[in-house]
């Protein structure tokens, strides 16, 4: 976070495209190991049964930040202090929180329960307990190396998945404000506050969808369900495109609903994987699977050159969607079918 944080303040004074470039090559570099390492860092503190809580209230951060961040970029983006114009102070103030939170994370966040001063002696004892009874059940999992967990049909699948779940979300991202723009015929301001909308869906939605996770004790279905109905949405815009109230409707809910599979997904490879193989593998599906949004971006851009038409993009993202939970559903499938056999 504080190399992070330093990386995005130092893109400010940026002044040729290469500069900016290889400010974006550390920036990935920087970020890379977050999120892996966060996953690995709340299997050392959370039980199975309240795993998928815990990442959603990580993940419910991406949305909320959307809420809090949009506008106020939006506000800097106009600003002009200190003759320095308001996209380098956006990097800035955005790189500043960063820095001053991975300190504070450093000195406060423990690694595990029994180095945590602020917990007391019975709910350390407690927490210990419990976690150690789920590790020695885990047991009998195989720690995987990282060419290992290339030849596991199992990671392969959950790769695949998230692979398309990206392509489709991350490509959204970055196309839904010229979709809305396209679609509707709204001024910049009306297409900037609609954005809002999904941003608050998703927010609600991922808390609510680790919660029933965690309550129904079942991640298959959990992560699968958001995606499906995300490609639902798409189909029907696709249908309903000169229809405009319903086309906005099917877009915003179709971008929205789509976070909430994150809590129940990540949550799916805790369970398989042990300690020792989990950083290496959460690193493996997440960098290959940020590629897709790579290869998302490009696709989406490409069909609306060549087709002059957003509906071909639109079915594109439909199917990404529709795979990756049919691809999460088989995993299920897979694995209940073991189970009747074992």
């Amino acid at each position: 976070m504080i190399s992070w944080g330093i990386v995005t303040i130092l893109t400010a004074f940026v002044h040729t495209a290469t500069q900016f470039y290889v400010a974006r090559f550390f920036l990935g570099a920087a970020e890379s190991s977050f999120f892996p390492g966060m996953i690995v860092y709340l299997t050392h503190w959370f039980c199975t049964r309240d795993r998928s809580r815990a990442i959603a209230s990580l993940y419910a951060a991406n949305p909320a930040a959307a809420l809090i961040g949009s506008p106020l970029a939006g506000w800097l983006l106009g600003v002009h202090w200190h003759s320095v114009v308001g996209w380098r102070w956006l990097f800035i103030l955005e790189g500043i929180p960063a820095v001053i939170v991975g300190i504070i994370t450093w000195f406060y966040m423990t690694d595990r329960p029994e180095q945590a001063g602020w917990l007391n002696h019975d709910e350390r004892n407690w927490l210990l307990n419990e976690l150690q009874t789920e590790l020695e059940a885990k047991k009998k999992f195989r720690n995987y190396t990282m060419i290992e967990a290339f030849c596991d049909w199992q990671i392969l699948v959950l790769i695949a998945a998230y692979f398309l779940a990206l392509t489709g979300a991350l490509g959204t991202i970055y196309w839904l404000p010229t979709f809305l723009k396209r679609i509707s015929g709204f001024s910049n301001q009306t297409v900037t506050a609609l954005l809002l909308i999904p941003a608050l869906i998703g927010f609600v939605g991922i808390l609510v969808n680790g919660w029933h996770s965690d309550k129904a004790a079942e991640r298959h279905w959990h992560s699968a369900s958001p995606l499906l109905f995300a490609s639902l949405m798409f189909f029907l815009l696709i249908v309903a495109r000169r229809d405009v109230p319903f086309a906005i409707v099917f877009l915003l809910l179709g971008n929205g609903v789509m976070y909430a599979y994150y809590p129940a997904f990540w949550t799916i490879p805790t369970i398989m994987l042990s300690e020792a193989a989990a950083a290496a593998t959460f690193g493996l599906i997440n960098s290959i699977g940020q590629l897709g949004g790579l290869f998302g971006n490009y696709t989406i851009g490409f069909l609306n050159d060549r087709t002059h038409s957003l509906m071909p993009s639109l079915g594109f993202i439909a199917f990404a969607y529709l795979v990756a939970g049919s691809l999460i559903v088989s995993l299920k499938t897979r694995h209940s079918v073991h189970a009747t056999q074992s």
